[in-house]
């Protein structure tokens, strides 16, 4: 009977030992539930904190493709001026045309002078200038003196540079690969072929390099080219004065000279018919002469009885 007693107390305690695990696992897994959503709260605020980082990062790439979009692409224009100016004094008007090239930003790029006669000079100049200064350069020439002629010309070569460009970036990307085989090649024949490989990109790219160059000059500095003509001192004077004796004289003498150039035309034009008309005359003069001559009639002989016959004759009928 004292068995009994001891067997249910030892069930008893077993009971109440697992009743303790078992509500140990439970205030674990109600821990482990209530600090997972805890822990979702704070990596939500996280998560949304690194987007909120990663939006801003990706927003000025945007906003930087949004503005190369909407910004056209810069214009490339060749501008090229040609000017015939006669002015009263040369050397002032070379003067005038240095020193607007220099105060534009620009330069003389060549000069040349000639004088024709004693009281006559011609000069040349060619100025390159900024293209924003083109335009106001070009009417201070102009005002020199009298503008005689004047051509200009904007050709368009945005396309041009863009391309130069666009083949320059991939040349030295082309030589710069050609540079890295080299370092990694082991063989002679390689090494070599690679060289020459190497120096015909190397060539092409320095071509192209010259093609952009030319055009970023062109584009950045326009060409005027300027002719200076002088007017002679002669023909100021004769423009100040009036006409004078000696004019006349000179007038009266290229007439002069005029009419008998027209005599001597005129003359030279008829002489061939004058020539054959005279040929045929002296061919008709020719045969008229050797033709026979017809004899005169004979007179009839009257004998004296005749005569006196005749004679009373006519006394009788006067």
């Amino acid at each position: 009977m004292r068995a009994m007693p001891a067997l249910a107390a030892a069930l008893l305690t077993a009971s109440l030992a697992l009743a303790g695990c078992s509500a140990s696992d439970e205030k674990s897994t109600a821990s482990d539930s209530a600090a997972k959503p805890a822990q979702e709260r704070q990596e939500g605020p996280a998560g949304a904190g690194s987007a909120a980082d990663s939006a801003p990062s990706a927003a000025p790439g945007a906003t930087g493709e949004k503005a190369r979009t909407s910004t056209p692409a810069a214009s490339h224009v060749i501008r090229t001026a040609q000017l015939t100016v006669r002015v009263k004094n040369t050397q002032k008007a070379l003067t005038t045309a240095r020193d607007a090239a220099e105060k534009a930003g620009g330069l003389v790029q060549n000069e040349s002078t000639e004088r024709v006669e004693d009281d006559h000079v011609m000069s040349s100049v060619v100025l390159r200038v900024p293209q924003d200064s083109y335009d106001s350069v070009l009417a201070e020439l102009a005002g020199t003196g009298t503008l005689i002629a004047r051509r200009s010309e904007a050709k368009d070569v945005t396309d041009q540079v863009v391309d130069v460009n666009s083949r320059v970036a991939s040349q030295r990307v082309s030589v710069d690969r050609v540079r890295k085989l080299m370092d990694r090649a082991t063989g002679l024949s390689d090494v070599v072929a690679l060289e020459g490989e190497l120096s015909t990109r190397q060539s092409a790219l320095e071509s192209l390099l010259a093609q952009q160059a030319s055009l970023k000059d062109r584009t950045t500095l326009a060409t005027i080219t300027l002719e200076l003509t002088e007017t002679p001192a002669s023909e100021e004077e004769k423009a100040d004065e009036g006409p004078g004796f000696l004019d006349a004289l000179d007038g009266g003498w290229d007439a002069f000279t005029a009419t008998l150039r027209w005599i001597t035309v005129v003359i030279g034009a008829v002489a061939p018919f004058a020539a054959a008309l005279a040929v045929l005359y002296l061919l008709w003069r020719l045969i008229h002469g050797r033709l026979p001559r017809r004899p005169a009639p004979a007179a009839t002989p009257v004998t004296a009885g005749e005569g006196g016959t005749a004679a009373e004759g006519m006394a009788g009928r006067d």
